[in-house]
C-alpha cells in the first residue's frame, strides 16, 4: 500500500524539492500550502495540493483528518526575523507547529518538520558565540535571542509534547543555510577568492553559523530518511553539507575570528561546524554535495505539474 504524506510548506522554495522527491520515491504526497496552484494545473503522478492557513486550528485539524496521512512533513514558516515583525513570526511558526504536530498525533501520524540551525542561538545574535564544542553536536545548548530561532526551540518542545501525549516519532531536523544548484548565495562574495589569504576574508560575514550550509538536494534526502528510519520517541538531527563555504580549514577561521578554540575541538580541514554524524548513525543519511560542484551546476529543479 502506497504511502500518503502530507507535507506543509509544499510549494516554498525547499519545500518544492522535498514534495517532488518524495513523489520520486513512491510515495503519495498531499502538498499543503497558504495558496491552491490552481484548478487549471495538472499535478504530477503522485502529488496532490491543498489550501489551508495552519495557524487556524480548526483547518489544520481538519486538513490532517481530511488526508489521514502516514507521516507529516511539518515545513510551513517565516523564514526569518528580518523580513517580518518579530511578533509575527514567532506566533506564526509557533501556532502553526502546535496545530499540525498536535493534528498529526492525534491521526497517529509520524512526523518530520523543520526546526534550525538558528536553535542554537547564532546566526542572528549581534555579537557570535564561540561554540562550546567543535564540531557542533546536537547537544550543543539552544540559546537563541530572536524570535526566529526561539519559535524553532518551542517548536522542538512541542514535539516532545507531542510524542509524550501521542506516542509518535518526531523528527527534528535542523538545516543549516540552504543553498540551490547553480545559486550559491553563500559564496557570492569577491573576498572568497581563491587567491585571497584568511586575512583577507570577512569572516564576520557568516559567522553566525560558522560558515555552514547545505545543499536542497540534501534536504529532501534527510527528510526521505528520517521517514524511512521511522524514528522512535523525539530525536534533533542536524542538517549540513560536509564542509563550510570558505575554502579554508574551519578551525583556522574559527580561532582568527575568536581569537581561540573550544576546549572541545576535533576539526580537521574544511569539515563543517555541524556535525552530522548522529543523522550518518541514525539515519544511514550522509551530504553528497558540496559547493565546488554545485555552486555552478546546472540541474532542473523541482517538477510538481505535468
Amino acid at each position: 500500500m502506497t504511502e500518503t504524506v502530507l507535507v506543509t510548506g509544499g510549494l516554498g522554495r525547499s519545500g518544492r524539492w522535498i514534495v517532488d522527491r518524495l513523489a520520486d520515491d513512491g510515495r503519495s504526497v498531499v502538498c499543503a500550502d497558504l495558496d491552491h496552484p490552481g484548478w487549471e494545473i495538472d499535478p504530477r503522478e503522485g502529488v496532490d495540493f491543498r489550501a489551508v492557513d495552519l495557524e487556524e486550528r480548526a483547518e489544520a485539524y481538519e486538513l490532517v483528518a481530511e488526508v489521514d496521512p502516514d507521516a507529516v512533513v511539518h515545513w510551513a514558516a517565516l523564514p526569518a526575523p528580518e523580513r517580518h515583525a518579530g511578533g509575527r513570526v514567532f506566533e506564526t511558526n509557533a501556532m502553526a507547529a502546535f496545530n499540525t504536530l498536535v493534528a498529526a498525533g492525534r491521526a497517529d501520524a509520524r512526523v518530520v518538520w523543520a526546526s534550525s540551525e538558528s536553535a542554537y542561538g547564532n546566526p542572528f545574535r549581534e555579537e557570535p558565540a564561540l561554540p562550546e564544542t567543535l564540531p557542533i553536536t546536537e547537544n550543543e545548548p539552544l540559546r537563541p535571542e530572536d524570535p526566529y530561532g526561539a519559535s524553532k526551540v518551542v517548536g522542538e518542545e512541542i514535539a516532545k509534547t507531542v510524542v509524550r501525549k501521542y506516542g509518535i516519532g518526531v523528527a527534528s531536523l535542523r538545516p543549516s543555510w540552504i543553498q540551490y544548484p547553480g545559486e550559491y548565495t553563500c559564496r557570492d562574495r569577491e573576498d572568497l577568492g581563491d587567491d585571497r589569504p584568511l586575512s583577507a576574508v570577512d569572516l564576520a560575514a557568516g559567522v553566525g553559523n560558522y560558515w555552514s550550509y547545505v545543499d536542497v538536494r540534501d534536504v529532501a534526502s534527510m527528510v526521505s530518511a528520517a521517514l524511512d528510519a521511522d524514528v522512535d520517541g523525539h530525536e534533533a538531527f542536524n542538517l549540513a553539507a560536509a564542509d563550510t563555504y570558505l575554502g579554508r580549514p574551519t578551525v583556522d577561521a574559527v580561532e582568527a575570528f575568536f581569537g581561540e578554540l573550544p576546549d572541545e575541538c576535533d576539526l580537521d580541514g574544511e569539515r563543517s561546524a555541524l556535525s552530522t554524524a548522529k543523522a550518518t548513525d541514525a539515519l544511514d543519511w550522509q551530504p553528497a554535495h558540496e559547493w565546488r560542484d554545485a555552486a555552478g551546476e546546472a540541474v532542473e529543479g523541482p517538477t510538481l505539474y505535468e
